[in-house]
């Protein structure tokens, strides 16, 4: 699965918008009539930064362009692209020995480019009964640090993590969208990639169905959850714990449904798994394996006057996973090593059909001042079945924060800082201490400690629709080891939307 939007990835957030994701929010002491609408899913291409995440006061007239060229307010048709090229180096640190999926303690750079076509049509245009049909073209090309090895929290998300799949183009998303209305009261909406409808039913549910990255949906964060114009780690724009259904490229084939009003919404959904751990072929026998994922979203502020958001999550995964204690006690009691030769643990040995892997997240973003806005996330998970699909993080904890530039003075322009810690269970910790190797972490042995990351960037707006960001990350403990490290990792990004 891609390290971005892969997963997310990371590509998943590539929604092809110039400023980052969305805050959707309502303040705790407004008039009802005040308050916002529900957010749509992650925000697409608009001629100017949407309401949600411009500076609270920011003149719409005034807004800069953050797109090459503007795209219609109300129209049947939607056409957008973007292209991401990450460059990154590392400098070398101190390792007491590497394994065969280690972080590479040398000197080294890489390059990621990716690029997306995103394409709508609304086949009905009524409010309460619009339809979309979405199709989307992406390429995941160049490498990531170490074959995007060797880190629950990968600095790139843009990555994928087999790099054997090339740069060919792949059809990223296929979708119906459905909005069934119950009220006659509009809100407006940007419009984008995902939703191209101009305004929708302030109550109403919205059903799809199709190809698609999950967190385009689920756990959307504003400060923290586009790998294009925010933070790049895995970790950061992602909730670590948070295992979901996708293939290798972090797309998967399922159904969901969101319900919307005023202040909350809830949304929940059933989709397909991998049949091998980050996996690019699905299981299609949903009855054996799928990924449930439901979500609970409240649009009011902790702060007074100030918007805030928090949402609760939760997944259930069923797939053919193996379990950290089995393999581990099968090969110190020597049956694995007198079946399969084996001088190491393997999960791939002990895999079981319909095996429950769980967690659930926390995530909230709070406006502090005009300006100023800070977003955190907690996840876990119950650590005893293989990590599948995503990271090999069992809990995670996050804290950071962006600035908007000042008004009147690069108002797109932005700073932000993030702090997150990343941890395995007990059973995962034993698995990599006797030699184990999971689908991205394997050193061959495990001096255990938390991954602590820091990541800070700055965003700079060079005209209209081209960005270019500054990055830099310090990794303490890379792939829990504290014999290894810490890590340092420089990056330069372009941007374009189109």
């Amino acid at each position: 699965m891609p390290l971005a939007r892969l997963h997310r990835t990371w590509l998943h957030r590539l929604a092809g918008l110039g400023v980052l994701a969305a805050a959707a929010s309502a303040t705790a002491a407004q008039n009802p009539d005040q308050l916002p609408a529900a957010p749509t899913s992650q925000p697409g291409v608009a001629a100017v930064a949407p309401l949600h995440d411009r500076p609270a006061g920011a003149d719409v007239a005034a807004s800069p362009s953050v797109t090459m060229f503007p795209h219609p307010g109300d129209s049947r048709y939607w056409i957008s692209g973007q292209a991401n090229i990450i460059f990154q180096g590392r400098l070398p640190f101190h390792s007491a020995y590497e394994g065969s999926n280690s972080f590479r303690n040398s000197a080294e750079s890489k390059t990621s480019l990716v690029g997306t076509l995103f394409a709508g049509l609304r086949v009905n245009r009524s409010v309460r009964y619009d339809t979309d049909l979405i199709l989307d073209f992406e390429s995941a090309g160049g490498r990531g640090l170490s074959q995007a090895l060797g880190l629950a929290g990968f600095t790139n998300l843009d990555v994928v993590r087999n790099p054997n799949l090339g740069s060919t183009p792949y059809l990223a998303r296929y979708e119906i969208h459905q909005v069934v209305g119950f009220s006659d009261k509009t809100t407006n909406q940007d419009p984008g990639p995902f939703a191209l409808a101009t305004s929708v039913p302030e109550r109403r549910v919205e059903f799809r169905v199709g190809k698609m990255t999950l967190p385009d949906f689920f756990d959307v964060n504003g400060p923290g959850s586009d790998s294009h114009l925010q933070f790049m780690n895995w970790t950061v724009d992602n909730n670590g714990a948070w295992d979901y259904a996708a293939d290798t490229h972090g797309y998967t084939v399922g159904g969901m449904a969101e319900y919307d009003d005023r202040v909350s919404s809830v949304r929940y959904g059933i989709f397909a798994m991998p049949t091998v751990a980050n996996g690019i072929d699905m299981d299609w026998a949903l009855s054996r394996a799928h990924g449930q994922n439901g979500e609970f979203e409240l649009r009011r502020g902790w702060i007074p006057s100030r918007k805030g958001v928090t949402r609760l999550l939760f997944y259930a995964n069923r797939a053919h996973m193996g379990t950290y204690r089995e393999a581990v006690q099968d090969f110190l009691n020597g049956s694995d090593t007198a079946i399969y030769g084996i001088t190491a643990p393997d999960i791939t040995k002990h895999e079981h059909f319909g095996a429950l892997k769980y967690g659930f997240g926390y995530n909230a973003e709070q406006e502090l001042t005009t300006n100023l806005r800070a977003f955190g996330r907690f996840g876990w998970n119950e650590g005893q079945h293989e990590s599948f699909a995503y990271t090999e993080v069992d809990q995670t904890v996050e804290l950071g924060a962006d600035y908007f530039g000042a008004r009147g003075h690069r108002p797109v322009d932005k700073i932000g800082l993030v702090f997150v810690s990343n941890a395995i269970k007990r059973d995962h910790q034993n698995y990599l201490h006797f030699g184990g190797g999971g689908f991205l972490l394997g050193d061959g042995n495990l001096n255990y400690g938390r991954e602590n990351i820091v990541e800070a960037y700055y965003n700079w707006q060079a005209w209209r629709g081209l960005f270019y960001s500054l990055d830099v990350q310090h990794i303490d403990n890379p792939g829990y080891n504290r014999d290894r490290g810490p890590a340092w990792v420089g990056s330069v990004r372009a941007h374009v939307d189109f």
